[in-house]
């Protein structure tokens, strides 16, 4: 009965978590570059029940003489959330005609032997506090120093891992990358390449960063990289809305089920100590 309880809760828990990042994914849907969380839910180890029956006085060796088990099955021990990894694939690309908005659309990006999945390329930040900072978030702007920065007022690198100053918003950005400002190349906007992108540590804003807090290395000197870059244009988020909300629904009807059930395990309690326990 207990093993219920603790079983029914744990899918409940589950699938509160599930709801909360389906949530996130929704309120996110207009961010631009955002990339959607995906959850993995599992089961914890199944326990493989016996039946042990004695014929005999006990003994201290083998337990009882004469014992034998039987094999009952296994019962399940609940669920959790194993981890949770983004969707790095490439959003809608829009015009914006906003000369500051980049997008990043991807090209050929090899697939990892590991994971089967492809890399993936993403902006370089100058983290205030110290190191670098990722995003896919193109939508740019220019500080009261003429420095180029994302919304939270980061700092963009260029592949030099500099700050990019303008003397204005009449500038260039060419496909692959460079920036020319009154006839003269400035920079070039600083784009890294992850091989395995799901070791990235993704925070509240939607930044991404290293687990060994180690640069990524520029995407344009990685062999059989390529993309390009398209000015005034900004990559959407991958969030697709009809579906997160149709998974939403989903998750409340699995947690409402399992509710429904911890209700039948408390009034079977309540019979066995008030009604049962007078017996």
């Amino acid at each position: 009965m207990f093993r219920g309880f603790y079983t029914v809760a744990s899918g409940m828990i589950a699938q509160q978590r599930r709801t909360e990042l389906l949530s996130n994914n929704i309120a996110n849907a207009n961010t631009p570059g955002y990339k959607a969380d995906q959850s993995t839910i599992r089961s914890f180890p199944e326990m493989l029940l016996s039946r042990i029956t004695k014929s005999g006085p006990a003994n201290v060796e083998n337990g009882f003489e004469g014992s034998s088990s039987k094999q009952i099955g296994a019962v399940g021990t609940g669920v959790y959330m194993q981890e949770t990894l983004p969707d790095y694939s490439q959003g809608q690309i829009t015009e914006t005609e906003l000369p500051t908005d980049v997008a990043l659309i991807d090209g050929n990006l090899p697939v990892n032997n590991a994971t089967g999945k492809p890399g993936a390329i993403f902006y370089r930040l100058q983290d205030p506090t110290g190191g670098e900072a990722y995003t896919r978030n193109g939508n740019f702007t220019l500080d009261a120093a003429g420095n180029l920065v994302n919304a939270q007022g980061y700092y963009v690198l260029s592949d030099q891992g500099e700050k990019i100053t303008l003397q204005s918003d009449d500038f260039q950005i060419t496909e692959d990358g460079y920036i020319t400002e009154n006839g003269q190349r400035v920079a070039r906007l600083g784009v890294s390449y992850s091989a395995n992108p799901d070791t990235l540590a993704k925070r509240d804003t939607g930044l991404f960063y290293t687990s060994d807090e180690q640069p990524l290395p520029s995407a344009y000197n990685v062999n059989n990289v390529s993309f390009s870059l398209k000015q005034g244009f900004i990559e959407r988020s991958n969030v697709d809305a009809a579906r997160t909300m149709t998974d939403m629904m989903t998750a409340y009807r699995a947690f409402e089920a399992n509710q429904k059930i911890l209700q039948a395990y408390d009034r079977s309690m309540d019979k066995a100590v008030n009604e049962v326990g007078k017996v």
